[in-house]
């Protein structure tokens, strides 16, 4: 569904959000990157809103050397390699990609008391002083959700996308916090809904990663798979790494509301070079892992 008009004002803003509202539009499928990616525009009153960088689009590159400087050689030329034609898993990897693979189609059930333990979890990790009234609450809007019950949002990625926000959550509290707070950086006007920008970040983590398919068939999912024999968890922790650095995006690109798919794409983009690096075996030996705080 495309958006026949840009946000130039306060009244624009309005017609997008009721707009959005109307179509319950979330999860960004295989569509332009002007498409909306939905839940509610944040309102960061206290910045006022800078100018979008209109130059800066997929191939945008943020961060400091630490991050990204790995990606090149000293003669400039990327550090990358082409895909294996002939790539097998051994059966540890087999085993933990089907694990993974299982947790994809378990959708989220308001009936079970794990999936509600959880999203209880989510609400505690991320404001432990506020306690919440009910699990159908307004209280959720302030996290980033479209409406007062998450369970509609998890429709479009299942219940993996409430694991990874909780996981994110619990081990690297710090970075969690300052995303969901928006602390760092000058902020938008409109900033990004978290909630559903967390589910919209476990959506093209699939996608990119080739989750769907019988085996990758492209060098990000192969060098996932070789991830998964160090790390069993590493599907939740490049979660956290995509996330922080879809952030980065936001920042660099001075991005607002309507402009995320754009940092989405930008983001997805960053990650397909950085999983296509030599040598990649271990989660740490991503450039941005450096961009984790604990």
């Amino acid at each position: 569904m495309g958006i026949p008009f840009q946000l130039q004002s306060q009244q624009g803003i309005q017609q997008a959000k009721a707009l959005l509202a109307e179509n319950k539009i979330m999860i960004k499928k295989e569509t332009s990157p002007s498409e909306p990616f939905g839940g509610q525009p944040a309102k960061n009153a206290s910045t006022p809103k800078p100018n979008m960088a209109t130059a800066a689009k997929v191939n945008a590159m943020v961060g400091n050397k630490t991050w990204f400087g790995g990606l090149f050689t000293g003669s400039g030329k990327k550090r990358q390699v082409h895909a294996e034609k002939n790539f097998e898993m051994t059966p540890l990897q087999e085993q933990r990609m089907q694990k993974l693979k299982d947790r994809l189609n378990i959708p989220f059930d308001e009936t079970r008391p794990d999936h509600l333990t959880s999203l209880k979890a989510l609400w505690k990790n991320s404001f432990p002083d506020t306690e919440l009234t009910s699990l159908v609450s307004e209280q959720w809007k302030d996290m980033g959700w479209q409406g007062p019950n998450p369970a509609t949002d998890f429709r479009g990625c299942g219940f993996v996308s409430l694991e990874n926000l909780l996981f994110f959550a619990r081990r690297y509290p710090a970075s969690f916090q300052k995303l969901l707070l928006k602390t760092q950086g000058m902020r938008a006007t409109w900033e990004y809904p978290f909630a559903t920008a967390g589910v919209n970040v476990s959506h093209m983590l699939i996608q990119l990663l080739e989750l769907n398919s019988a085996r990758p068939k492209t060098l990000p999912g192969i060098n996932f798979v070789r991830m998964l024999s160090e790390h069993e968890d590493v599907f939740d922790i490049l979660y956290c790494i995509a996330f922080e650095m879809m952030d980065a995006q936001w920042l660099a690109m001075r991005a607002s509301y309507m402009q995320f798919n754009d940092v989405l794409e930008a983001t997805k983009a960053q990650l397909e070079r950085e999983l296509s690096l030599e040598d990649l075996l271990r989660i740490q030996d991503l450039p941005a892992y450096n961009l984790l705080l604990k």
